[in-house]
């Protein structure tokens, strides 16, 4: 690590109407940046209002966590979608919670997309090239977070964005350092000790163990815990505090403005 600074973000506001997903405001008393859901795979305005008010009140960074459009798959299946079609979605969420951040009284500082969308544009050129044209017309002030070594990043630091890579403390490694699919076992991490030391470790060493046993260097600036992990809020904890223990500071990658 070039810098003992790292920022921890967790997917927050996911649920819609009265359904809820996780423990956000314990996982607010941990991470450094949220990434809260823009109302495409989960999240409503009410609880994106909500969400944004408390991450201000915390000092969390508010970041627009970007899908397609798909509440009943979670986010989590990839549609085929034109360029400008993608973009015009993208911009849409931008706005939604950049105008909820800014009632709570910060603004949006960041933008991660979620789901198959973050995992499509790690290759799809085309689909990478809608999201960074969305932030870019947006505010090309905003840093953007993704993959290490992704075609998203790739053509986001191009454009001129702040491109920033992210670990993944709880989601398993290929050996080309891609996530496992969430179809196959071993995907996701649930083992909050285990993981929290795994951080530990890359802070140390900026390697991964693969889910092969090979060894993945990975470059990140932000780590990430998903807020929808069992035991996730542990997992949070015990990962800041080992990261802390091992000399990291925790702090958001995108202070406020």
């Amino acid at each position: 690590m070039a810098s003992n600074e790292v920022d921890l973000n967790s997917d927050l506001g996911e649920g819609f109407g009265i359904w809820t997903l996780g423990d956000d405001a314990a996982l607010l008393a941990v991470v450094t940046s949220a990434n809260v859901a823009c109302g495409f795979h989960g999240g409503d305005p009410g609880i994106m209002r909500r969400t944004c008010a408390a991450a201000v009140e915390r000092g969390v960074a508010i970041g627009a966590q970007v899908s397609y459009r798909d509440l009943a798959g979670f986010g989590r299946r990839k549609i085929d979608m034109a360029r400008g079609e993608l973009t015009d979605d993208v911009l849409y969420q931008l706005g939604a919670l950049d105008g909820l951040a800014r009632v709570a009284g910060d603004r949006v500082r960041y933008v991660k997309p979620h789901g198959a969308l973050y995992n499509a544009i790690v290759d799809d050129a085309e689909q990478a090239a809608a999201v960074v044209d969305a932030v870019v017309a947006y505010d090309r002030t905003l840093p953007v977070l993704g993959l290490p070594g992704s075609e998203w990043l790739r053509q986001a630091s191009a454009a001129g964005l702040s491109a920033v890579p992210e670990f993944f403390a709880d989601r398993a490694y290929t050996p080309e350092g891609r996530l496992v699919s969430r179809r196959q076992p071993g995907a996701v991490l649930d083992d909050p000790a285990a993981v929290a030391q795994r951080c530990a470790a890359w802070l140390r060493s900026g390697t991964v163990t693969a889910i092969d046993g090979s060894t993945v260097a990975v470059e990140a600036r932000s780590v990430c815990v998903h807020g929808d992990t069992p035991g996730a809020v542990e997992m949070a904890r015990l990962v800041a505090g080992h990261l802390t223990a091992a000399g990291a500071t925790l702090a958001p990658f995108a202070g406020r403005r």
